[in-house]
C-alpha cells in the first residue's frame, strides 16, 4: 500500500510540473492583440493617434460613432497596450509619440517673478463683477486668458472660451503690455461679432493696458486674485495640453501664427470629457447657432 501512495504521488508531481511548465510557456507566448483581427478599427485607432487624441478619448469616439458594432469598439487599456507591448505588425510604434506626456504640476503664480501686487494695474476689474452667465458657461462668449513661457523671453498667448473650451493662439513678439495687448487686439478683432464679450486674466503686468483692449474691441477684461490658477480653470488645463507641443524650456518664437492656429484646431477637434465628448469647436457652432 505504502508503495502504491508513493507511486500516486509522483505520478502528481510529474502532473503539477508539467502544467506549470505549461503554464510558463504560455505566459512567455505572446497572445494576440485584440486589434489585429480587426484591420478596420485598427486603421481609425491609428487615424485618431495622429490627430494626437488619447486613447480614452479613441474608445469613447468609437462607442459613441458605433454604439451597436462590437467590432469597432475597444478599450483605451488595449489601445495602450497595443502602443506598448504588442506594437510590432498592429500599430506602429511612432505612435507612441503622439500620446501625451507628463507634465509637472504648475507653480504657484506667487512664486514666479512677474507676480504683481494687486494694485499694479490700473482700473483693475475684479473678477467677482463678471457677469454670472460668465460662471455657469450658460452662453457662450466668455474667454480665459494667459501666456505660456519659453526660453530667451518668449511667450504664446492662448485664449479659451468658458462654456465649449474653444482654443485661440495668438504669437505675441514679447511679454511687454505694448506687444500682448497688439497683438491680442488684432486677434480679437479679426473674431465674428459676438464670439467674445468678456476676458479673464491673471494680474500679469501683460495686461496693464487693459483699458485700450476694451476701448478697441469692446470685450471687458476682469482679474482675478493673486496665485489663483483655480479661477481661471479652463485656460489652465488647456495650457498643460499645449505644453505637448511647446515643452517647457523650448524656444517659443520659432513658431508661425500659421502654426499655432494648426495646433489650435488640433485641440479644438479633440473630444473632451467634460464636454460628454463633443469637440470644443462642435460645442461652440452649436451654442452660437
Amino acid at each position: 500500500m505504502s508503495r502504491e501512495v508513493e507511486r500516486n504521488g509522483r505520478a502528481a508531481g510529474y502532473r503539477a510540473a508539467a502544467a506549470d511548465e505549461r503554464a510558463a510557456d504560455n505566459a512567455r507566448r505572446p497572445k494576440p492583440c485584440d486589434l489585429s483581427r480587426k484591420p478596420e478599427l485598427t486603421i481609425k485607432v491609428a487615424a485618431k493617434l495622429r490627430l494626437d487624441w488619447s486613447p480614452r478619448q479613441i474608445a469613447a469616439w468609437l462607442k459613441v460613432k458605433f454604439p451597436d458594432d462590437s467590432m469597432m469598439n475597444i478599450s483605451a487599456e488595449t489601445i495602450y497596450k497595443s502602443l506598448y507591448i504588442q506594437a510590432r505588425g498592429v500599430l506602429k510604434k511612432e505612435l507612441v509619440s503622439h500620446l501625451r506626456k507628463r507634465r509637472p504640476m504648475r507653480g504657484a503664480k506667487a512664486s514666479s517673478p512677474d507676480a504683481v501686487r494687486w494694485n499694479a494695474i490700473p482700473d483693475l476689474v475684479h473678477i467677482s463683477e463678471r457677469p454670472a452667465e460668465a460662471e455657469d458657461r450658460a452662453v457662450p462668449g466668455h474667454w480665459e486668458g494667459d501666456l505660456i513661457a519659453g526660453t530667451h523671453n518668449t511667450h504664446i498667448a492662448t485664449l479659451v472660451e468658458r462654456a465649449s473650451r474653444y482654443v485661440i493662439l495668438v504669437k505675441v513678439a514679447g511679454k511687454d503690455t505694448h506687444s500682448v495687448i497688439s497683438a491680442l487686439t488684432e486677434q480679437v478683432q479679426r473674431l465674428p461679432e459676438g464670439w467674445m464679450k468678456t476676458l479673464t486674466w491673471d494680474q500679469g503686468r501683460e495686461m496693464a493696458g487693459h483699458r485700450a483692449f476694451t476701448c478697441a474691441t469692446d470685450v471687458k477684461v476682469y482679474f482675478c486674485d493673486p496665485s489663483s490658477p483655480w479661477q481661471r480653470g479652463s485656460n489652465e488645463n488647456t495650457n498643460g495640453l499645449l505644453r505637448q507641443y511647446f515643452p517647457k524650456g523650448t524656444h517659443l518664437g520659432v513658431h508661425t501664427q500659421a502654426h499655432l492656429d494648426y495646433v489650435a484646431a488640433l485641440l479644438n477637434g479633440r473630444p473632451r470629457m467634460t464636454l460628454g465628448w463633443k469637440c470644443p469647436g462642435e460645442v461652440l457652432s452649436e451654442m452660437l447657432r
